[in-house]
């Protein structure tokens, strides 16, 4: 057995402080991990002062010091040499009866990144090769806010090496992970991966993780260890801070080590004198051996919606089906909208999908005229979404106001950069993607936030995504759309398509896939607007043929108004060959154009039921 365990066989042990919050106070300006290399004085100085507190362990200044998180920085290719030089400066720091543990950080925070668990594996490994090369006393894998990407690098770790591991979960609720996994089974987890020693550490301080700890059972065959932030965050002349709590984070470690911790040390925001306080106040506890665990309340409820009236994905795999798009007004002047809505309403159109400020051009709220649309009509609004213009938050409470209203059906995208709009100064989001979004939105529909604490209720979200057919690969784009279905994706809408030729490739690009797509079809309202489409707006692509056609009519308002319909009814035609679905596009509001295109659509796809039967 390892000297680190055998000393928490019997023992409450305190760990150290954040390295980074001493290093910001005193005006780092790069990562803290490089001073490890520049500054290896400095680091030196803060681990001597934690182990002169009081700690008995101490942990690498290595946090963030991966390949992904030192890029920014133009030293990804240092990161054996950073760790090296950690783990050196914790020696000289160290006593002889000091524990050092090579610290692992999580790469999957809140907001969730691209890069795969194949890939966090390989820079985990580089990491935990180096520390056990240099002599580390064992490795504490922290602030991991998925369990899956924790359990993968246990897994690995423990094949590999026998060496001590402590992990640390974070959770933003204090009593579930963000998946809904309650923490305590999230932990018995980690130890059946191979984990010494399991806990929490981050985001909490010491009032909410005494809360989730009396819900945590004592493990079998690991310990506990917290590692509480100092408090919550503050603001302070527009400095973030956190509260000078020192004592009272002292007194709070006696009541975690009555739930059972034998490793206690402090996260964001403490320091040399937290840990100090902490050290006299745990001085000659002991591990408790037994506890009585407070069940977490599972009234989980999930009171059942009425099951709303349109559901486009079952919809169009039963039977042709007609969606078609209004943009909203850019002012205030809704008449002309909303009688468009209504004329669409009594076409028995399936549903009026509202762009969110497409082309990043600001109009009116398209979750306001959705909410008119439920009360005044029975067609169903279909709510696009933009990851562009709302952090993770926004998007949330976007989808909880969508669900109150009884607005079940949206399109997730991740949105035009605003730089191509009106205002191209204006600051884009993505704090996730459309893939991302697609995820936050399904979790809504198991009754859980991404906190993984109740909604008590459930959304009924059915989601769309959108496909882009003009691309140089579409093969390319097929690989994203399945990415996007196994996100959780029920149904496509593709951009305006404007030759038969491009209908029949889709098809044979994405026959494979047991999805619904609604073929995008835009009238073109005349030739300055086909040379506009086909020359400024991404995405869209016509031929020589037909702006030759538009450019013949261009003087004649009826000639091209009837030259569109008619390309588009054929287009139409196509469509309805291989697919179900149709997505009619209305051009500045002629609304005329989408109603004689549905009343084709209808027409022969009727005349094909009733041939069939």
């Amino acid at each position: 057995m390892s000297r680190l365990l055998k000393a928490l066989q019997n023992n409450v042990l305190v760990a150290d402080g954040a390295m980074g919050t001493i290093l910001y106070s005193e005006g780092l300006d790069t990562c803290p991990e490089a001073y490890n290399l520049t500054h290896p004085e400095k680091v030196e100085h803060i681990h001597r002062s934690y182990i002169e507190a009081g700690a008995d362990v101490i942990q690498t200044n290595t946090y963030g010091a991966n390949f992904e998180k030192l890029q920014p920085f133009g030293l990804e290719h240092k990161v054996k040499a950073i760790h090296q030089a950690a783990v050196a400066i914790a020696k000289r720091a160290a006593r002889p009866d000091t524990f050092i543990l090579g610290t692992v950080g999580g790469f999957r925070g809140v907001k969730q990144g691209e890069l795969s668990l194949s890939a966090i594996q390989y820079h985990t490994e580089i990491q935990v090769d180096t520390l056990i090369e240099s002599g580390v006393d064992g490795l504490l894998f922290e602030t991991y806010y998925d369990l899956t990407e924790l359990i993968r690098v246990i897994t690995q770790t423990r094949q590999n090496y026998d060496i001590p591991i402590i992990a640390q979960l974070t959770a933003s609720n204090t009593n579930y992970l963000r998946d809904g996994t309650e923490i305590n089974d999230a932990l018995q987890q980690i130890v059946a991966a191979g984990a010494n020693v399991v806990g929490l550490n981050c985001h909490h301080g010491p009032h909410h993780m005494k809360h989730s700890f009396s819900h945590i059972a004592l493990p079998d065959k690991a310990y506990l260890s917290c590692y509480p932030n100092a408090s919550l965050l503050d603001l302070d002349q527009h400095t973030f801070k956190y509260s000078d709590n020192a004592q009272y984070f002292g007194d709070t470690a006696q009541q975690l080590i009555q739930e059972g911790v034998r490793l206690i040390g402090g996260c964001c925001g403490t320091t040399p004198e937290h840990i100090r306080h902490i050290k006299s106040s745990v001085k000659g506890l002991k591990p408790i051996q037994n506890k009585k665990v407070i069940p977490i309340d599972k009234k989980r409820e999930t009171l059942a919606q009425n099951q709303h009236q349109l559901n486009l994905a079952d919809r169009v795999r039963q039977k042709p089906t007609i969606i078609v798009e209004l943009d909203t007004p850019k002012h205030l002047d809704t008449t002309k909208f909303f009688n468009n809505v209504k004329a669409l309403d009594e076409a028995n159109i399936d549903a009026v999908t509202l762009a969110d400020n497409s082309l990043a051009t600001v109009r009116i709220s398209n979750i306001a005229a959705a909410s008119l649309i439920k009360q005044r009509f029975d067609i169903e609004p279909l709510v696009h979404i933009t990851c562009r213009d709302r952090n993770l938050i926004g998007l949330q409470s976007h989808l909880l106001g969508l669900s109150l209203l009884g607005i079940h059906e949206i399109l997730a995208i991740t949105g035009d950069p605003s730089k191509i709009g009106h205002l191209p100064g204006a600051t884009n989001v993505y704090d996730v993607n459309s893939k991302g979004l697609t995820e936050l939105a399904l979790k809504f529909n198991k009754g859980i936030n991404t906190d993984g604490d109740a909604l008590k209720t459930t959304t009924q979200f059915n989601i769309a995504g959108g496909f882009d057919p003009h691309v140089r690969n579409i093969k390319a784009a097929v690989r994203k759309m399945e990415t996007k279905i196994e996100s959780g994706m029920s149904y496509f809408i593709t951009q305006p398509v404007f030759s038969k030729e491009k209908i029949i490739e889709i098809y044979e690009a994405t026959k494979h896939l047991n999805v619904p797509i609604f073929i995008g079809v835009m009238p073109i309202t005349s030739y300055n607007n086909a040379l506009f489409l086909h020359n400024e707006v991404p995405g869209i692509k016509m031929s020589e043929e037909i702006l030759e056609q538009f450019k013949a009519v261009a003087s004649d308002k009826e000639a091209t108004y009837q030259l569109s319909i008619s390309l588009c009814k054929s287009i139409i035609d196509t469509v309805h060959t291989y697919f179900n679905g149709l997505y009619l596009i209305t051009p500045f509001e002629r609304v005329d154009y989408s109603l004689e295109l549905a009343a084709y659509s209808k027409s022969i796809t009727q005349t094909h039921q009733e041939a069939i039967l």
